[in-house]
């Protein structure tokens, strides 16, 4: 009925090998698993503040520039350093221990947090967003490594439903709190809320998540330096392109970071000690799918937020907070139903859930596009925001727990590592993708609008551009819908999971 390896001894450590660790099998994994989600749930609130902060942040910070570019690496820093580290943090969890490793992550990224609030310059919020990142990094393997190594398979849909349900809730959390703060006390509040959090994660952590038993590990030093070039030179290709009109240079750094990530792959399959990336993990088809499936969820969930917000705030001239308040059905719709689809995962095929849940999400992409316009009523964007909730509460969980229900004990942190490392960089291209491709579009439908005194740092725009760049943002709009639909196709070729199959 299930694969010997995740069975429910797997994950419990019941016979430890190292000192200092603890056995879980006489204790419910919940509690711990709770105390996980505070970090995370705080990891993903944090980027969807920073998304509704964006005009503020430009307009505080970079308010000379009418480029969009600037103010989007405060998101794409944040992303990189996050995506970077994240094939060997899922290994040191493997090594030191997930609840080690995940409170040194938490300490970075709550230190960090202040330092963003302190800054007094767009660059050095951008230094201190990529130190974030490098905690989050720290932070997020071990909760999927914990879920794995502790639950067994049969049961792991109810707890990456939490998961799930997470992402849905901090969607809600994030913008509301993010209008509040900004439009009450200032963009700096938006990291400094993170240090209450923080400090009550910590100690929620500390007391409740057991020391799993280790498993030792060699790193690929040459793997990591690889990987990491092979990333920034694509992601920062794609960021500055437009910005610096598609020189050869750019495109020669782009195609250098493909041939560096060849090289890496290359690399991972021909070496003799242990890689970074064990390839043997993506045999498993639905680990491979599932994983093309998170790129594309998160591309799109990454770049649909910046069209929409500067739509709602600059062409219709809502604030923060009223732009956030559009969201709501989005995110308690996804927050009520994920857990459900994750019980329900347990006994159903997840192209069941995940097909359905991919395409609601790209038709209700499609269906803001229809709307962006001067004329709409504001009410209206209620409407897509509910459908969208409730596709999503069909793809965060049922793709977590498709990736992981084969991992053994010594694969959760290299197969939570690398997940996340595909669902960041997802995120980092659609960061970057989207606002070369938002740049594009002003410049098509609002040629010379800048020199004419459009002003797209702060306040509603004057009344003679904000047509053409309506039309920008939903021109926009459609790439994110379009990479979804990309993933519905992927999910197509899953197979039905082994315990399922009589």
């Amino acid at each position: 009925m299930t694969d010997p390896s995740t069975t429910p001894s797997t994950g419990s450590g019941t016979s430890p090998t190292n000192s200092g660790t603890t056995t879980t099998s006489e204790r419910s994994p919940w509690p711990a698993l709770w105390a996980l989600v505070i970090g995370f749930f705080m990891i993903l609130v944090d980027t969807t503040i920073v998304s509704v902060a964006n005009p503020a942040v430009k307009a505080a910070l970079d308010p000379n520039t009418n480029n969009l570019d600037n103010v989007v690496w405060v998101t794409s820093a944040y992303l990189l350093a996050y995506a970077v580290p994240l094939l060997i943090t899922g290994r040191l969890g493997d090594r030191f221990g997930p609840k080690r490793v995940y409170l040194v992550g938490l300490v970075i990224f709550t230190l960090a947090s202040l330092g963003c609030g302190l800054s007094g310059t767009l660059e050095m919020l951008i230094v201190w967003r990529a130190v974030q990142g490098l905690g989050a990094s720290l932070m997020t393997p071990q909760t999927m490594a914990v879920i794995t190594r502790t639950f067994p398979a049969t049961r792991r849909g109810a707890a990456m439903g939490l998961w799930g349900a997470t992402a849905g809730v901090a969607s809600l959390v994030g913008p509301l709190a993010g209008g509040l703060l900004v439009d009450g006390f200032g963009w700096e509040w938006i990291f400094f809320i993170n240090l209450p959090v923080g400090v009550i994660g910590f100690v929620l952590a500390w007391i409740l998540v057991p020391n799993l038993e280790t498993h030792p590990h060699r790193f690929d030093v040459v793997g990591v330096f690889l990987s990491a070039v092979a990333l920034f030179l694509i992601v920062f290709g794609l960021q500055e392109g437009e910005h610096y009109d598609w020189a050869p240079w750019v495109w020669t750094m782009i195609a250098g970071g493909v041939v560096v990530m060849a090289a890496f792959i290359w690399q991972q399959a021909k070496t003799k000690s242990e890689p970074l990336v064990p390839l043997e993990l993506f045999r498993d088809r639905n680990f491979s799918v599932a994983n093309i499936g998170i790129t594309t969820v998160g591309f799109a969930v990454t770049s649909m937020s910046l069209p929409l917000m500067f739509f709602t705030q600059l062409a219709r001239g809502l604030t923060p907070t009223e732009s956030a308040l559009l969201l709501i059905p989005m995110a308690v719709l996804s927050g009520v139903l994920a857990p459900l689809a994750g019980k329900l995962l347990d006994r159903v095929d997840p192209r069941v859930l995940l097909v359905p849940g991919l395409l609601l999400t790209a038709i209700s992409l499609l269906w803001y596009v229809l709307l962006m316009n001067p004329d709409t009523e504001i009410w209206m964007f209620l409407l897509p925001s509910a459908l969208m909730g409730i596709g999503q509460a069909g793809m965060w969980g049922p793709l977590a727990t498709t990736a992981t229900r084969n991992l053994g004990p010594r694969q959760a942190g290299a197969g939570a590592g690398i997940y996340n490392t595909t669902r960041t960089m997802g995120s980092v291209l659609g960061s970057a993708a989207i606002a070369a491709f938002m740049q594009s579009r002003l410049e098509a439908n609002l040629p010379g609008a800048a020199d004419a005194g459009g002003d797209f740092g702060s306040g509603q725009l004057p009344d003679f551009v904000v047509s053409g760049f309506s039309d920008a943002m939903a021109q926009a709009t459609l790439l994110p819908a379009a990479v979804l639909l990309v993933g519905v196709v992927a999910v197509l070729f899953m197979q039905r999971p082994a315990h399922l199959v009589r």
